[in-house]
């Protein structure tokens, strides 16, 4: 029985002396430290510009058929240095029945098309060249940019090097210095994409659907037009703590 006591006495003396032992060893919220908050935020102009192009079946001002007016269209941004191979997709291609009084049924064609171009001249040009082929259903669909990806890394990256630098500022008063970081948070991560409305197009040069068209010109060439799209806006935001040395 005295051995067994002893046994036991021995136990809770070994858990005591490490319990104490664990206790003397300070984990990151027990350090000191400074906590600060690094942000980011990137304006990158859009390089990717998606029409929406509605093609219709004789319904142009030289009644071409719709094979017709997709191979002038076709030809035409070619012309213009368009890669249709790449920047150009087929989304649809439907036909509407429709009932008109006293005639016969008939049926009308319509293709739509997605097209990509890359910088606002271009798509001037594009503008201009479907209006003298009459070509008028087309619409801005979205913006975006080929390497936001790559953006949005590199926000995250300036996030934490502008956290890092706040605290290394900050210690100057308290004359110490940060140690190494002992906690890291993503706060936010955002992109915030460009709405239509945002989109800023001098209305009286271009055409956009429910906008006027683009006026005559003598010599069959586009005037200059500026044109200017709102950045797309990539943002990061990171929680940081440094521990704090003498």
């Amino acid at each position: 029985m005295k051995r067994l006591n002893g046994l036991i006495i021995g136990l809770l003396l070994s858990i005591s002396i490490d319990g104490f032992a664990q206790t003397g060893v300070k984990n990151f919220i027990d350090q000191n430290y400074i906590e600060v908050t690094g942000k980011a935020e990137l304006n990158i102009l859009p390089d990717m510009i998606y029409l929406k192009i509605v093609l219709y079946d004789k319904n142009n001002k030289d009644k071409l058929t719709l094979p017709e007016i997709e191979r002038k269209m076709i030809s035409k941004l070619l012309e213009i240095g368009i890669d249709v191979n790449k920047d150009l997709s087929l989304l649809d291609f439907v036909s509407n029945l429709k009932s008109h009084l006293l005639k016969t049924n008939s049926v009308v064609l319509t293709k739509q098309y997605q097209l990509i171009v890359r910088d606002a001249k271009s798509l001037q040009k594009v503008f201009f060249e479907f209006q003298e082929l009459g070509i008028s259903d087309v619409s801005i669909v979205k913006l975006e940019h080929s390497e936001i990806e790559r953006y949005r890394k590199e926000a995250k990256v300036f996030a934490v090097k502008a956290a890092k630098e706040k605290a290394e500022m900050l210690v100057i008063a308290l004359n110490q210095k940060i140690g190494k970081a002992i906690f890291v948070q993503e706060q936010a991560d955002n992109l915030r994409n460009i709405t239509l409305n945002e989109l800023r197009v001098p209305s009286s040069n271009l055409i956009i659907r429910g906008t006027s068209s683009l006026p005559s010109s003598p010599s069959n060439v586009p005037e200059e037009t500026d044109i200017e799209f709102e950045t797309i806006k990539v943002e990061s935001t990171f929680l940081v703590r440094f521990a704090l040395e003498e």
